[in-house]
């Protein structure tokens, strides 16, 4: 099928063949026979780099009004931002941060969004939302994410409410059970292996690699002293693909690491990327940055959350460019980001989890080995899985090559996420009882795929929620003015509840104590700020700092049930009200062991927060000057 022959305008059509493409994939005809651009639903389950972006392009340019396009990653939301607006007569939107509105989003063609914001803009009636007719969701096995999953599952059974007709398309590259996805949507299921670059998936070791298709790579591996073989087969593995004219990704477990890993091949001398370093030191002047920049002299980078975002664009752009050789990342690069090299090596398959080591999911695994091989650039790709021996072997292909990535299972049962989504479903009146909540629900991925009835648990989250101020039950189920207010502005119930304690608290204070660590201290005690590490060394430390100023803050140390969760927030704020008074970031990373990512992405929720604290201040009639105060000297 040509690209031509599709219901698409002239210019459209002129832009893609613009860009060599003019024929369409199989799994890309698939979805046409399937109906993408006669408004159908859809579940797109294809391998990396088999045209799903297309697909989606082609559900919404055929839609015949709004599109969105669902995704679960800031820096993946700006990909597509920029290559939907390079379409001819389309305008498009992106929303992503916590802080920005979603209100003017009705004026584009198209509109980008993480899920979170998506679900922001229904709680607070974005009339847009309404004249949707098609949506796009990216990545939907996130659905099975503790984290992610139940914001994705409501929103899309919400989206379903508030535009009955519109079009749903869904793509996702690993995915065990996308029948039963197609299935809750009312979709076609279009599935296919099919590639365009054949890859191939093996396991190092012992001196070789066997892959999955029985060829093997020989990879003379000499470890040199202190070095262990490992690292040494991935150096090994990495000069091989940049030598052959590839580029390479490498995956090892934690920060650390990928740090350590970039330092070792930049001494390989695999290239050289001065221009590139120039742009990585004029972005930001920190130690991290600085190694970044010298790692990328030598044409290799590292890629973790602990940059700054900025740094970790630059890097992206750049590999994608074919300007750096290797990027050494941990495992969150895998997620969505395209990113795609001749080989990718994964070092490590087990991570700390806090509790121990763990093995990577399957699913995981699946997505990094799926950046392997570069469409249009590359003959073939390949995936390589490193361990030690022929033990090691056997159990990485049984664990990880020859099995299929876990079936997504609905995390919407989880007590704290269920409580948000009931609280926001009776403020944003799409229920005003038990049975109209239950209703609601009854449309999501959970209600679909079980026989277990939510009740007992709505019944449970309800109870707290009364208990909170947020919901009454007297005469069917509302909000309070508490309650609408916490789900407007997007914070998590246990959070509402924890700013409305430390209010009364400040309340109470002596007028000088209330300083601008108390308004940290109430947010960063909170579920939605990201923790802060608190090393051994610097905890007697920490613990003195929170004895000193205990007259500022609103929980006593023996009154907290979780005193070491605690004792990291005051950390948070500590390092957040340095900044506000002026410390350097790169005063802050050094003092405080943190990346300048960390802190960046800190101080953002921190405004959030505040914010929201502030809000919830005035709703009730309290003080939250201290909360204005101090965001406005972040």
């Amino acid at each position: 099928m040509r690209v031509r022959d599709l219901p698409l305008p002239d210019e459209v059509v002129a832009h893609y063949e613009a860009s060599d493409i003019t024929e369409l994939y199989p799994p890309q005809e698939a979805a046409v026979d399937a109906g993408v651009t006669r408004g159908e639903n859809a579940v797109v389950a294809i391998p990396t780099a088999s045209g799903k972006t297309f697909i989606a392009e082609l559900a919404m340019l055929t839609a015949g009004g709004p599109a969105l396009y669902i995704v679960p990653l800031r820096a993946l939301a700006r990909e597509k931002y920029e290559t939907f607006s390079e379409l001819p007569g389309v305008s498009v939107g992106i929303s992503t941060g916590d802080l920005d509105s979603t209100e003017e989003l009705g004026a584009y063609d198209v509109v980008v969004a993480t899920s979170e914001k998506v679900d922001s803009a229904i709680r607070n009636g974005a009339s847009w939302v309404d004249d949707l007719a098609c949506v796009v969701v990216d990545e939907v096995h996130l659905l099975g994410s503790k984290g992610r999953g139940p914001t994705l599952e409501v929103t899309m059974a919400t989206l379903g409410r508030r535009a009955p007709d519109v079009q749903i398309v869904a793509l996702s590259a690993t995915v065990a059970n996308p029948d039963e996805i197609a299935d809750w949507l009312d979709a076609t299921l279009v599935q296919s292996r099919w590639r365009p670059i054949d890859l191939r998936t093996g396991v190092y070791a012992d001196g070789s690699v066997a892959f999955d298709d029985g060829s093997t790579l020989a990879v003379p591996v000499d470890a040199s002293e202190g070095e262990n073989g490992a690292t040494a087969a991935t150096v090994e593995l990495v000069r091989g693909a940049v030598d052959d004219g590839g580029q390479c990704l490498a995956f090892v477990r934690s920060r650390r690491e990928a740090e350590a890993l970039a330092d070792r091949l930049a001494d390989e001398a695999i290239g050289e990327a001065a221009t590139i370093a120039a742009d990585v030191r004029s972005a930001g002047g920190t130690d991290t940055g600085r190694r970044l920049a010298d790692c990328v002299e030598a044409s290799v980078a590292f890629h973790h959350a602990g940059l700054r975002s900025e740094h970790r664009a630059i890097v992206e752009n750049a590999f994608r460019a074919r300007e750096l050789k290797c990027i050494c990342a941990t495992p969150t690069l895998a997620a969505g980001v395209n990113v795609p090299a001749r080989r990718v090596v994964v070092r490590d398959q087990q991570r700390y989890t806090g509790s121990g080591m763990e093995w990577l999911p399957v699913l995981e695994v699946h997505q990094m080995c799926g950046r392997a091989g570069r469409p249009h650039l590359d003959p073939y790709g390949e995936a390589v899985l490193v361990t030690g021996d022929d033990a090691g072997r056997a159990e990485l292909q049984s664990r990880y090559v020859g099995a299929a990535p876990e079936a997504v299972e609905s995390q919407l049962a989880e007590r704290e996420a269920l409580r948000t989504h009931v609280l926001a479903v009776v403020a944003s009146g799409f229920a005003e009882s038990r049975e109209g909540v239950l209703d609601v629900l009854d449309a999501t991925f959970y209600a679909h795929g079980t026989d277990e009835s939510l009740a007992g648990l709505v019944d449970d989250v309800v109870a707290d929620l009364v208990d909170w101020e947020m919901l009454t039950a007297e005469t069917g189920l509302s909000a309070t003015d508490l309650g609408g207010v916490v789900s407007r502005q997007y914070v998590a119930p246990r959070t509402g509840a924890r700013i409305v304690e430390g209010l009364r608290t400040m309340a109470t204070m002596e007028p000088d104590d209330v300083t601008g660590l108390t308004a940290l201290e109430v947010v960063c005690d909170t579920p939605d700020m990201h923790g802060t590490y608190l090393g051994n060394r610097e905890r007697a430390a920490m613990y003195q700092y929170a004895r000193t100023h205990a007259d500022e803050l609103t929980t006593a140390m023996g009154e907290t049930e979780t005193f070491e969760r605690w004792l990291e927030s005051v950390k948070t704020a500590r390092i957040l009200l340095e900044w506000a008074d002026g410390d350097s970031t790169e005063e802050l990373v050094e003092r405080y062991r943190i990346g300048p990512g960390d802190l960046e992405s800190r101080i953002e929720r921190a405004e959030w927060l505040l914010g929201a604290a502030d809000t919830v201040a005035d709703v009730l009639g309290a003080d939250g000057s201290a909360f204005r105060a101090v965001r406005e000297r972040l």
